[in-house]
């Protein structure tokens, strides 16, 4: 993949995003814009949170919930590319 300089149009993506409102790395936003997630080569589209940096993405458990409702994830490690949707 290639780097491609910022402009006003497409922003730098974070290296850590969340879908979840109450997460410091919530970005309502960047997330209505439309997010895309590879993991290991293949799109994954129920990604409930991110880091390229440390090789990570969280994936709804079924639906099994936390105590408190929330879904509960599982943490799988791999290359994560993230790009923005409305661009392709």
């Amino acid at each position: 993949m290639t780097d491609t300089p910022d402009t006003p149009d497409t922003p730098a993506l974070p290296d850590r995003l969340a879908a979840d409102p109450t997460s410091p790395f919530h970005d309502a936003e960047l997330l209505a814009r439309g997010i895309g997630v590879r993991f290991k080569g293949v799109e994954k589209t129920n990604v409930e949170e991110y880091c390229v940096s440390e090789g990570w993405i969280r994936v709804p458990a079924g639906n099994a919930k936390d105590r408190r409702g929330n879904p509960m994830t599982l943490k799988l490690k791999g290359p994560v590319e993230v790009y923005l949707r409305d661009s392709e």
